[in-house]
C-alpha cells in the first residue's frame, strides 16, 4: 500500500458518499461517514466486510468449454460450466489473442464494448474510460448511446427544449430557489430520498432531506403522484395521488385541458416562447379525433376522480408551481410522451424561467440534481476517438445479438444491427440493467467470446468465457471527486488486493503491450503518474489548488471556494428574460409544442406533438384478466443497482435471503399471503421468488420489487428457469419506448403473485461456480 500521512483516517469516495476507512493495516475494518456529510448513506457499510467475501474472484478464470474448444458461437455452456484457474500470463495471452483474431477476421465493429455501468468512483480507475481508451487504440468498437436511467428523455428533450439532457440536469433550478419561491411542487414519481444517496462520481455532502424540510417550513405544498407513498418523505405532509401506473401523460393532458378551457393558460407566454400550439390544441380539445382530453377522460384512464384533476389544475395556475418529473416516469412504453407533455403543461402555466416555477426532471433521482454546486470539468483518463461509427441504443443489446444485419429506427435514422462476435465488458452488469433476462440469456449465447473484468462472481462473470479479476476501489490509489461535488479527495489504497486481482489499467496495459501499442496506452505513466496528470488538469481550472504532492499528503480539498453555499440558479431564466438574445437550440429557437422534426420522422408511436398512447400492458387493459398487478421495479434503498448486493446492508434487507416484494394488504389477503411469506411473482416472460412485505404505502393493484438482486436462475441452462433471488428483470419486457428513442420500458409490466408452497430452493447468487485447477 502507498504510504499514508499521519492524521485523520484515510478517505475513500463512492457513488453513494465519502467515508473514512478504519483498517488493520491490511484489510478495512469499517467505513465511517465523512464528518462533513449531514445525511450520509449507510451503503458504505457493505464494503469492508464484503471485500473478501467467498464470491470474490482471486485468479484469472477461463470457462472450461471455451478453454478446451476455443471460441464458439451459440455456446450453451456459458453460465453452466466450471471455470479453470490460470495464471495472468496465460489469461492476458488468451484475451489479447482473441481480441486480435476478431478484429482481423471480422473487423472492429464485431467487438461490442459499450460496457455500460456505473463501475466505481474515482477519476482514474473509471472502467469505461479504461476500456474505451484501449479499444480506440486498437481500432475501435461498436458502442452504445444513451442510458438505462433516462434514455427517452435524452432523445426527446433536445427536440422540444433544445437542451441536451445532461445540460438540463446541470441547469436545473436549485433547491435554495425552490425552498424560497415554490409554493406548490407537483412531483410525478415523487422525490425519493433513497435515490438521492447516489451521485455519479461521488458526493461528499448529501443535502436533499434538509432542502425538502426547508421548503416545507417555508410554505411549499407537495403533491406526490405515483404508486408509492414513500417516494416523498412523510414529514412533508404531501398529498398522495396514485393513478394507474403509466398514465401520467393522460393526467397531464387532463390538467392541460382544464387550464385551456377555463382560461387559466398563459397565452402571452405561449405566444412569445413556444411554437406549435395550433397543431396541438385540436388534439387536446378533441376536434381532431372527437374526444376531448378533459378531466373526465383523464379520470377514466388514470383512475383518479375527475373533480380532483380539475381542481389540481386550478391550484397549479393560482400559485408559483414547479412540475417535477422523475426519471422513472419515462421508463415506460411511449416514455417520451410524459416528458414532452410535462414541458407543454409547464408552458401553459407560463412560469418557465421564473424562480420556483416551471419544471424540472429528476429531482431526487441522484444527489446532484438541483444541488446548485459550481460545476467544473472532472478530468479522467483520455479515451481518444473511436474509429468505428457503429452504435446501438443502450437498451437494444439483446436485439443486436439476436438479429445481426436487421434494420432498426432511432431518432430519425435507419440503422443496422452489427454482427457481434466478441463482447467485452467491465464496470457494469447487464444482468441487472437489462429487461427480460431470459431473452438476454438466449442472446448471450450468440457471440463467440465474452470477456469481463469483475471483482466478484456476479451473473456477468458467471456468464462469461474469460474472467479477469479486478481490484475494488479500496485496493488502489485514485482521486475522488465529481463535476457536481465540492470536494477533491486523495483516495489512498487501504487494502492489499485480494488474491492476484489487478486494476483495469494494469490489465489493459498488458494487453496493449501484447498487441503492440503498450506505450500508446500508458504514455509511459504508471498509476501515480496518471493521478498527477489528472490532478494537473484540475489545477488548470483553479489556481487555488495546491501542487499534487501537497494534495496527496493532505486530507480533503473544497475546490469550489463557495464555503458549501449552493448557487441560486433558475432553469431557462435567460431565455425567459430575452428569447431573442438567448434562443433555445431548437429549429424555431423556442419551446416546440409541435416538433416538425419529429413529425417528419413519420413514427406512429411518437408523432409530432404529445399524445396519450395506450401502453402494451397496463391496469386499464385486457391483460389484467391474467396479470392484475402492476410491477414497480424501482431503484433499491440498500445498494446502487446491483453493486455490493452481497454486502451487509443489502443482505440485511432481504426476506429469507430474497429481495423484499411489497404489496398492499388487501392484495395480499385476496391471495392468502402473509407478511414474510416466500412468494412467486410471474407472468408469461418469467418468474422469480421474493419475500412478501405487506404495506399500505403501496397502491392497491401494484407490487414493488426493487432492481439489483443478483440474477440466480435455478437452472442456468434454461432461460425460462425460475429465478430464486428476486430479480424483477426476468419479468419485464424488452421493447423500446418508440422508434424515436428505443429506450427501456421496465415500468410497463403486469404480473401475478402467489404464495410459494413448495420446497423453497436455496439462494445460490453469492456462491462461486465450480473452479478447476489444472496445475
Amino acid at each position: 500500500m502507498s504510504d499514508a500521512p499521519h492524521g485523520p483516517l484515510p478517505l475513500t469516495m463512492t457513488h453513494w458518499g465519502a467515508y473514512r476507512v478504519e483498517t488493520d493495516g491490511r484489510r478495512p475494518q469499517r467505513l465511517l461517514p465523512f464528518e462533513r456529510d449531514g445525511e450520509p448513506s449507510p451503503i458504505g457499510q457493505s464494503m469492508a466486510g464484503a471485500i473478501d467475501h467467498p464470491c470474490r474472484i482471486d485468479r484469472p478464470m477461463i470457462r472450461r468449454g471455451w478453454l478446451d474448444n476455443g471460441p464458439t458461437a451459440g455456446s450453451a455452456g456459458r453460465g453452466t460450466e466450471p471455470f479453470v484457474a490460470v495464471d495472468w500470463t496465460t489469461a492476458i495471452d488468451l484475451a489479447a489473442t482473441e481480441v486480435d483474431r476478431v478484429r482481423r477476421a471480422h473487423g472492429n465493429q464485431a467487438i461490442f464494448a459499450g460496457s455500460y455501468g456505473w463501475a466505481s468512483a474515482g477519476r482514474f480507475h473509471h472502467a469505461q474510460s479504461q476500456i474505451h481508451r484501449f479499444m480506440n487504440l486498437i481500432g475501435g468498437y461498436t458502442r452504445s448511446v444513451n442510458t438505462y436511467s433516462h434514455a427517452a428523455a435524452e432523445v426527446i428533450v433536445p427536440h422540444v427544449l433544445g437542451l441536451r439532457f445532461e445540460e438540463m440536469q446541470v441547469a436545473q433550478t436549485s433547491w435554495p430557489v425552490i425552498a424560497e419561491a415554490t409554493r406548490l411542487m407537483i412531483c410525478f414519481g415523487g422525490v425519493p430520498l433513497k435515490n438521492a444517496q447516489i451521485s455519479s462520481g461521488g458526493i461528499g455532502r448529501h443535502g436533499l432531506g434538509g432542502w425538502l424540510e426547508g421548503a416545507r417550513r417555508a410554505g411549499t405544498r407537495f403533491v406526490n403522484i405515483g404508486p408509492l407513498r414513500g417516494d416523498l418523505p412523510d414529514g412533508l405532509e404531501a398529498e398522495w395521488l396514485a393513478p394507474r401506473p403509466g398514465t401520467d401523460t393522460a393526467l397531464m393532458l387532463g390538467l392541460a385541458h382544464t387550464l385551456w378551457t377555463e382560461g387559466l393558460a398563459d397565452s402571452d407566454f405561449l405566444a412569445r416562447y413556444t411554437t406549435g400550439l395550433d397543431r396541438f390544441l385540436p388534439y387536446l380539445l378533441g376536434t381532431a379525433d372527437g374526444r376531448a382530453k378533459d378531466a373526465a377522460w383523464a379520470a377514466d384512464i388514470t383512475g383518479l376522480p375527475a373533480g380532483r384533476i380539475a381542481a389540481l389544475a386550478r391550484e397549479m395556475a393560482a400559485t408559483r408551481t414547479l412540475i417535477s418529473v422523475a426519471w422513472s416516469v419515462q421508463r415506460t412504453d411511449h416514455g417520451e410522451q410524459p416528458y414532452w407533455t410535462a414541458i407543454v403543461l409547464a408552458a401553459m402555466l407560463g412560469q418557465i424561467g421564473l424562480p420556483g416555477g416551471g419544471l424540472g426532471f429528476g429531482y431526487g433521482a441522484v444527489a446532484s440534481v438541483g444541488n446548485g454546486r459550481r460545476r467544473i470539468k472532472a478530468p479522467h483518463l483520455p479515451r481518444d476517438r473511436n474509429p468505428v461509427d457503429t452504435f446501438i441504443p443502450v437498451a437494444r443489446i439483446t436485439d443486436m445479438l439476436l438479429h445481426p444485419g436487421e434494420p432498426f429506427d432511432y431518432d430519425g435514422q435507419r440503422l443496422t444491427y452489427p454482427d457481434i462476435r466478441l463482447v467485452y465488458w467491465c464496470g457494469g452488469n447487464p444482468f441487472h440493467h437489462h429487461q427480460d433476462l431470459g431473452r438476454l440469456v438466449r442472446a448471450w449465447r450468440r457471440p463467440e467470446t465474452v470477456i469481463v473484468h469483475e471483482p466478484f462472481w456476479n451473473p456477468l462473470a458467471r456468464f462469461a468465457d474469460i474472467v479477469l479479476p479486478v481490484t475494488t476501489a479500496l485496493e488502489r490509489n485514485d482521486i475522488g471527486g465529481s463535476a457536481a461535488d465540492a470536494f477533491l479527495m486523495p483516495m489512498r489504497r487501504v487494502a492489499e488486493p485480494v488474491g492476484s486481482a489487478r486494476d483495469d489499467y494494469a490489465i489493459f496495459a498488458a494487453m496493449a503491450e501484447r498487441l503492440g501499442c503498450g506505450h500508446a496506452f500508458t504514455e509511459g505513466r504508471d498509476e501515480m503518474g496518471w493521478l498527477r496528470e489528472i490532478y494537473e488538469r484540475y489545477r488548470q481550472q483553479s489556481n487555488a489548488l495546491p501542487d499534487f504532492d501537497s494534495f496527496w499528503n493532505a486530507d480533503v480539498l473544497d475546490h469550489t471556494g463557495d464555503n458549501g453555499e449552493p448557487l441560486r440558479q433558475v432553469l431557462l431564466s435567460e431565455f425567459r428574460d430575452d428569447p431573442g438574445a438567448h434562443p433555445l437550440a431548437t429549429p424555431s429557437g423556442r419551446i416546440e409544442i409541435f416538433s416538425p422534426t419529429v413529425h417528419a420522422f413519420g413514427y406512429d408511436d411518437c408523432p409530432g406533438h404529445p399524445v396519450w398512447l395506450e401502453p402494451y400492458e397496463w391496469l386499464g387493459g385486457p391483460q389484467t384478466e391474467r396479470y392484475p398487478l402492476h410491477l414497480v421495479s424501482n431503484q433499491p434503498k440498500t445498494r446502487l443497482h446491483s453493486q455490493w448486493d452481497h454486502g451487509a446492508v443489502s443482505v440485511g434487507s432481504k426476506v429469507q435471503g430474497r429481495e423484499p416484494a411489497r404489496l398492499h394488504p388487501d392484495d395480499a389477503r385476496a391471495r392468502g399471503i402473509a407478511d414474510g411469506d416466500i412468494v412467486r411473482v410471474f407472468n408469461d416472460r418469467g418468474a422469480c421468488l421474493a419475500g412478501a412485505v405487506l404495506s399500505d404505502r403501496v397502491r392497491p393493484g401494484c407490487i414493488q420489487l426493487a432492481t439489483g438482486a443478483w440474477y440466480d436462475p435455478a437452472d442456468p441452462s434454461d432461460p425460462a428457469s425460475l429465478e430464486r433471488h428476486g430479480n424483477p428483470n426476468v419479468l419485464t419486457r424488452d421493447v423500446g419506448t418508440s422508434r424515436l428513442a428505443q429506450a427501456p420500458t421496465a415500468h410497463t409490466c403486469l404480473v401475478e403473485v402467489e404464495r410459494f408452497d413448495g420446497p423453497v430452493p436455496p439462494v445460490g447468487a453469492f456462491q462461486p461456480p465450480e473452479i478447476l485447477d489444472r496445475g
